[in-house]
């Protein structure tokens, strides 16, 4: 118990850090099938494209909104056999938590959370529509939040290095 206090007094930025989902819910809905009945007449081999952004906004002081937009779009040969958007949300309470600490939290632990739920969604939505089970893999928000930061310091840098070639 005494080594627990020291801990927490020798680094008191982790004893005030603070991560509560206080709800999820579904924000938006969409389900298309352009090609109506004329789909279930062709052979089904899909083309698989999923697409993925997360949105966050600060509802009021240590309260956010992220938002996770899943859209995916199934093709047989070049036409779409149907389309999916899901936006699944969610409310977090952070405390203690600034920078990049802050960013990393709501770009990979919330979306993390919030994936399974929209995973969910767009399975029993795609089967209600008539078409087979659509199982969305898993999804790294580490790896993406890592590989978009990296992108973004490259940029960065690229920018510096031709405001200098300018000069």
């Amino acid at each position: 118990m005494a080594e627990e206090q020291n801990g927490a007094a020798a680094n008191p930025e982790t004893s005030n850090v603070q991560f509560q989902m206080q709800r999820i819910y579904l924000k938006d809905l969409s389900f298309e099938t352009p090609m109506g009945a004329e789909v279930f007449k062709k052979q089904w081999k899909p083309q698989v494209n999923q697409e993925l952004n997360t949105k966050t906004a600060k509802i009021e002081d240590d309260l956010y909104e992220v938002a996770l937009t899943l859209t995916i779009t199934v093709k047989l040969e070049d036409e779409t056999a149907f389309l999916v958007e899901v936006q699944q949300a969610g409310l977090f309470a952070i405390k203690g938590m600034e920078g990049q600490q802050l960013a990393q939290a709501l770009n990979t632990a919330c979306p993390q959370i919030l994936f399974p739920y929209a995973r969910e969604v767009v399975d029993n939505v795609v089967t209600k529509g008539s078409f087979p089970a659509l199982m969305l893999p898993p999804i790294n928000f580490d790896a993406l939040f890592a590989a978009a930061m990296q992108q973004a310091q490259q940029q960065a840098e690229q920018q510096g290095s031709e405001e200098k070639a300018e000069a």
